[in-house]
């Protein structure tokens, strides 16, 4: 064969099998995102509420939920391991004992939740749960006892190991009349816990021991206190743990602050409400997206909006959105793995709403889906 023909007969083999690679990876796109799961946790009124399974098609705008997990009391937060094949969900009550909080072991193909273990957790209305980076204890925040209790954690089965009672209060009498925690996040290195009190106004701070006994010790300094009357709620660190970002409840503010060698200082505080806002407000969630680059706030009350913020070069935020949710009580929201949808869940309203997401501008642009839940409180994404 002479050369420039072999050379035109290879670039058009070449070309074929780029093409060919193309399409199978675009089917293979396709058949990944062919539909989105979602776990959904809420507040339970019979013995038919509990855990839901939410699909979502995206293609034909086909949405389902299913109840997979009956019997569970108002399981309000969820969480799994990193492989997604054990579920750990609260049970946000009152007791002699606390709360409680269940594992199950998880099969989603089967639609089932197999009963792993119960425990108490030594303080009443447990809200949030955190694990350490080796799945090895798991951490429950107890809101109305003011108290944290942590478990061993194996292979889903849970064993009390610790409990830490805060104490103290701040000038917001019908909601600071006593600590309550909130929620309780590791940090990035695995070495600190971030505990957010609402009732007392602070971050809590403790060092992080797997080894001992006891693994959690107050830390040097043991907390930062945020401006009275705020009610930190929930918080994010970035990647490399320098910055949190903390939702303010009470005031419906986003505090931002730096977190360098133990040590707490305030960058900024943005409000969630329009300067001309009036009307009751109760901030509840932050997430960031899937890259990073955006801040997402949602806040209840008369407001039912989440705020979007872009950083800057600076890790400055500036705010480029603020939308309605279209719902009531915004509690929690997630973004499908894709980072391509927002599904929100609106405890007010008894529904869950899915909107369609701008992932290059972080905007969150229109409603393409709807579905009816009793008090959804907690929207948990399965890969």
């Amino acid at each position: 064969m002479h050369r420039p023909i072999y050379k035109l007969f290879c670039f058009a083999a070449l070309s074929l099998m780029t093409m060919a690679c193309k399409k199978n990876q675009t089917e293979h796109v396709v058949e990944v995102n062919d539909h989105y799961r979602f776990l959904i946790g809420g507040y339970t009124e019979h013995e038919t509420d509990g855990i839901g399974l939410l699909k979502f098609d995206p293609v034909s705008n086909d949405i389902s939920v299913d109840i997979i997990g009956n019997g569970i009391k108002n399981p309000s937060f969820l969480l799994t391991n990193k492989d997604q094949t054990i579920l750990f969900a609260v049970e946000e009550t009152a007791g002699d004992q606390g709360g409680k909080v269940k594992s199950f072991e998880l099969d989603l193909d089967q639609k089932s939740l197999k009963l792993l273990s119960t425990v108490d957790t030594e303080g009443n209305h447990p809200c949030h749960l955190a694990m350490d980076p080796s799945e090895k204890f798991l951490v429950v925040g107890n809101y109305s006892g003011g108290n944290f209790s942590v478990f061993k954690n194996e292979a889903g089965v849970l064993t009390q190991v610790q409990t830490i009672q805060h104490e103290g209060k701040s000038i917001v009498g019908s909601r600071q009349e006593k600590p309550h925690v909130h929620s309780t996040v590791f940090h990035p290195n695995g070495k600190q816990l971030l505990v957010a009190d609402l009732g007392t106004d602070k971050i809590h701070l403790y060092d992080f021991n797997p080894d001992l006994t006891v693994p959690f010790q107050h830390a040097k300094p043991a907390y930062f206190e945020v401006e009275a009357g705020s009610g930190p709620r929930h918080l994010l660190l970035n990647e490399s743990g320098d910055l949190i970002y903390l939702i303010h409840e009470l005031s419906a503010e986003l505090g931002v602050y730096s977190y360098e060698n133990g040590v707490i200082h305030n960058l900024e505080v943005l409000p969630l409400t329009h300067p001309h806002f009036e009307g009751s407000v109760g901030a509840a969630e932050i997430k960031f997206s899937k890259d990073g680059k955006f801040v997402y706030a949602s806040n209840r009350g008369d407001a039912n909006e989440i705020s979007v913020y872009e950083k800057d070069l600076n890790d400055r935020l500036i705010l480029i959105q603020r939308t309605s949710t279209k719902g009531e009580t915004p509690r929690n929201f997630d973004f499908s793995p894709d980072g391509n949808f927002l599904v929100v869940a609106h405890q007010g309203s008894d529904g869950i709403i899915v909107f369609e997401m701008d992932q290059k501008s972080g905007l969150i642009k229109e409603e393409v889906q709807k579905v009816a839940f009793k008090k959804p409180s907690y929207v948990l994404p399965i890969r």
